[in-house]
């Protein structure tokens, strides 16, 4: 059953499952990071690891700041932001070292994670990991959608959005980043309409321009990534949000890295569990 806890100021829903040596999870699924996106989200639909993973290890899946049941702060997010709510959750659970896994945009913190805190990672696991142009390129679209809605309508008819089709901003960028956050806590979103409009466009644009900057994967810089003495496993995916050359550039970033160069097609629930367990196992 899933817990709450506040790190930093803000809370954080998690839950632990399973037993075994600590494997902390980085949830899939963009600005809408749940727990249930390990279940729901794409391919990790049919993958089921936490069917698999949970027999051999203690898993920790929690909803990422601004998703799920998490809560927020309207400020520049970077991605040193989610390392600090990751970082925070360990120490809450007094974890001193874990395996750390990330899928889809949660490989971004997973790699930022392991840069900041070398010591405190076992070994990473990027599944899927973020990246190419078509990703930068949709991304800074969808944060231009949702400011010309701002400028037209103002954080007003934002709340009234959210509260009215109660879409992430997944669903609807219309909504921004907060929309989860905004959608559950109404002192939330009665601060948030309160907000100068000059100044919430300042801290978007910085935030569009921390996390989609590249046309690589986004996370960390390749001059860390270069530094980072830590064993790691990359799984590529292959579409507009997961281009493999993202995969390739972290394989050839990172030293200790083991590119697991299977088709798409053949990433199926048995051999992907498997090579994540057989990489596991052997750190």
């Amino acid at each position: 059953m899933a817990q709450f806890t506040v790190i930093d100021g803000i809370t954080t829903r998690y839950d632990v499952i399973g037993t075994g040596p600590p494997l902390l999870m980085m949830s899939p699924g963009g600005f809408d990071a749940s727990i249930e996106k390990w279940y729901t989200q794409g391919i990790d639909t049919r993958l089921k690891l936490l069917e698999h993973l949970p027999r051999h290890y203690t898993c920790i899946v929690y909803d990422r700041r601004e998703s799920g049941e998490s809560g927020g702060r309207v400020e520049p997010i970077t991605w040193a932001h989610y390392v600090a709510q990751a970082r925070g959750l360990l120490d809450h659970l007094r974890i001193d070292r874990a395996h750390i896994m990330g899928a889809c945009m949660g490989c971004s913190p997973a790699m930022a994670f392991g840069v900041a805190y070398p010591v405190r990672a076992r070994s990473l696991m990027l599944y899927w990991p973020v990246g190419g142009a078509h990703y930068r390129i949709n991304g800074h679209g969808r944060v231009a959608e949702h400011l010309a809605f701002v400028e037209q309508q103002g954080l007003h008819g934002v709340v009234s959005l959210v509260a009215s089709e109660g879409k992430t901003y997944n669903q609807d960028p219309r909504g921004g980043f907060w929309a989860s956050v905004i959608r559950r806590d109404p002192v939330f979103a009665s601060d948030y309409m309160r907000m100068d409009i000059q100044r919430y466009r300042k801290l978007v644009i910085a935030t569009r321009n921390s996390l989609f900057d590249r046309d690589t994967s986004p996370g960390a810089e390749p001059e860390d990534l270069f530094r980072l003495d830590v064993p790691t496993l990359i799984v590529p995916g292959r579409d507009k949000s997961h281009a493999t050359s993202a995969a390739r550039y972290l394989e050839e970033c990172l030293p200790r890295a083991e590119y697991w160069d299977k088709p798409v097609d053949d990433q199926t629930e048995d051999s992907v569990s498997g090579r994540l367990l057989e990489f596991l196992d052997g750190k």
